[in-house]
């Protein structure tokens, strides 16, 4: 139906997230009908990025350079970091614009069906930040654990706080319950039961 180069442009886009072997297609196609518009410059832009974005040292932002722009920000808090799971979670809560610290991307989570154990993680990068944190002249005060609601997020949440115990720093988990907006109706048994025990008094 189509020639090679065509189709191995099909099977990669059809790895991308969301979309399948059907979308891929309808993809490269509009892709290929738009050759100047979008297809030699999108050819360009994944050449430049994959030249310069790497992992940043510190924190493990993507970022095209090291530190990454928010590592090298004086305006952010250093003593709060904020941990989360992926890039994606940490540019999920840059676009909310709520939290002005710094972070650290784990690069998943605990999970002993998948063989993902601690040393996969950048779990003991995080211990080594805040103990010399702790040396420095902007302490870390506040170690903020950002992990996703799921079992394999709660087990290593559980798991960092258990190895950040005894550097003395404060350690807090981000609340779980009803969402903004949400009805008491529609929610499960899990979300209703997190938002009780994470109750406070008005």
């Amino acid at each position: 139906m189509a020639g090679p180069e065509i189709e191995r442009l099909i099977q990669l886009l059809a790895r991308l997230p969301g979309l399948g072997p059907r979308s891929a297609r309808r993809a490269a196609l509009h892709l290929l009908k738009k050759k100047d518009a979008l297809l030699n410059p999108l050819a360009a832009s994944l050449r430049e990025v994959g030249d310069s974005v790497h992992a940043c040292s510190v924190c493990g932002n993507l970022d095209t350079r090291d530190p990454c722009a928010i590592c090298t920000d004086d305006r952010r808090d250093a003593g709060l970091i904020c941990v989360v799971e992926s890039v994606a979670d940490l540019w999920a809560l840059e676009r909310a614009g709520v939290f002005r610290g710094r972070y650290h991307v784990l690069g998943g989570t605990l999970s002993a069906l998948d063989g993902v154990g601690p040393s996969d993680l950048n779990v003991d990068s995080l211990i080594a930040r805040v103990q010399a944190g702790q040396a420095g002249e902007r302490k870390i005060r506040e170690v903020i654990i950002a992990t996703n609601a799921t079992v394999e997020g709660q087990t290593t949440a559980h798991y960092i706080t258990d190895r950040l115990q005894n550097t003395g720093v404060a350690i807090s988990r981000l609340a779980h319950g009803v969402p903004v907006g949400g009805e008491l109706d529609y929610l499960d048994d899990g979300t209703l039961g997190a938002a009780l025990k994470a109750r406070r008094p008005l």
